[in-house]
């Protein structure tokens, strides 16, 4: 069902866990049907640094969360942005049909990220950003 690559970015997740004092936070998913992430970034120069993740949800989820942060460390954050499911569930060997959601949860989480860090910026102004979730329903305290 699953490839290696999702077996193993499952079991061995890479940038586990939330940075204290990020530049940024980014909550995508929906806590009352299932899968939620959050990701954390650190930018530096316009370069993201240093990136995190938690979330709550599946093998495939923890998968592509995983997946999407190594993708997304050491670009600017206008390549981040770019970044899409599609990209993330190829880069795993791909995902079964049903699973393709948290690819999207995983872009959706990137982008509203890169949104917190513009708004932080002054860039843009909080009603311009595309919110995937609620900030208070975030990935619960471990």
């Amino acid at each position: 069902m699953y490839t290696d690559k999702v077996m193993d970015y499952f079991q061995h997740p890479r940038n586990v866990g939330a940075l204290e004092n990020p530049d940024a936070v980014g909550v995508a998913g929906n806590p009352k049907c299932g899968d939620i992430m959050q990701i954390t970034l650190r930018v530096e120069g316009n370069i993201i640094t240093d990136v995190g993740f938690k979330t709550f949800g599946c093998g495939a989820a923890i998968a592509t969360s995983s997946m999407a942060t190594e993708m997304i460390k050491g670009r600017t954050v206008e390549e981040a942005f770019t970044l899409t499911n599609e990209q993330v569930a190829h880069a795993l060997g791909g995902l079964p049909v049903h699973k393709m959601h948290c690819s999207v949860l995983a872009e959706q989480a990137i982008k509203a990220a890169i949104g917190d860090y513009y708004v932080r910026q002054g860039i843009l102004d909080l009603s311009e950003v595309k919110v995937y979730d609620a900030p208070e329903e975030a990935v619960p305290e471990e």
